[in-house]
């Protein structure tokens, strides 16, 4: 018997993730219902309708969203359904959402989601923790997923992988946009990059900050969500999140703008010119 899946949450992870057939609710309502119809998915006007019965949720809202979800929606969960934690939140965070869901009677399984979901769709690797990863594995799998991999068996092994890395990843982008602004306003953005480029020979650092920029102008204000996630878990950690807290408020500042990244460098660096 096919399984009942339900999509709580339905931004671009929830589309990227969807197959005809699976239910969806989206607190953005009759906004999102375009999306509904393309994705051929079940679209529901309230969270009940949604989780009514469904034997696995996939939680896919904004980070701040992820532990109110769960407080808010573990009480509609059918006996035993799995609800597989998807956003990118500390550790303390998932492990708070854990015992919401533990406590209503539903499993819960933290997912780390590895990559832009975006064009990999369900090609997107994906790491699982928790005491019934097993499960969520072969439910991923069976729904399409093709790059699924466990952590361990403790709640927020998954998701400590995604906040350290995004140390790195997210903070790469924020340099990045301070580097290649600085060096457009002082007139020498293409020798910087050709010194980048001569110290960094896996690929050219043009190629590079055109694909950073694009990512902070697109999806700046989540990743700045993110990374606030990430300075929780480094703070828990007992590691001062410094460069962190700088990262945070470039991703903002960039995501805030609500620009739409233009094509290529020199068109973004232009767009970007005037507002910073």
């Amino acid at each position: 018997m096919a399984m009942t899946i339900a999509s709580i949450g339905f931004g671009e992870a929830g589309q990227a993730f969807a197959r005809p057939g699976i239910r969806a609710y989206d607190r953005k309502g009759a906004a999102i219902g375009d999306a509904y119809g393309a994705t051929g998915v079940i679209g529901c006007q309230t969270p009940a309708e949604a989780l009514a019965d469904a034997d696995a949720v996939f939680s896919l809202v904004t980070a701040d969203q992820a532990l109110p979800a769960a407080r808010a929606y573990a009480a509609l969960l059918a006996p035993g359904a799995l609800w597989l934690d998807m956003n990118s939140v500390a550790p303390d965070t998932k492990r708070a959402a854990a015992q919401a869901v533990a406590t209503a009677g539903g499993r819960y399984v933290d997912v780390a989601v590895m990559a832009p979901v975006l064009p990999a769709r369900l090609a997107a690797p994906l790491l699982l923790a928790g005491p019934h990863a097993a499960e969520a594995e072969a439910v991923l799998r069976d729904h399409g997923f093709t790059n699924v991999a466990i952590a361990g068996p403790a709640i927020g092994a998954a998701s400590s992988i995604k906040m350290i890395r995004s140390v790195m990843v997210k903070g790469l982008e924020a340099l990045t946009a301070e580097c290649a602004l600085a060096a457009e306003r002082a007139g020498v953005l293409d020798p910087v990059i050709a010194s980048l480029d001569a110290s960094w020979k896996p690929q050219g650092w043009e190629t590079r900050i055109d694909y950073n920029l694009d990512r902070m102008m697109a999806h700046g204000l989540r990743r700045a969500a993110e990374m606030e996630e990430v300075a929780v878990t480094l703070a828990a950690l007992g590691v001062d999140p410094a460069m962190t807290r700088g990262t945070i408020e470039r991703q903002r500042t960039l995501g805030g703008l609500g620009l739409t990244p233009p094509a290529g460098l020199t068109a973004k660096l232009a767009a970007l010119g005037d507002t910073q």
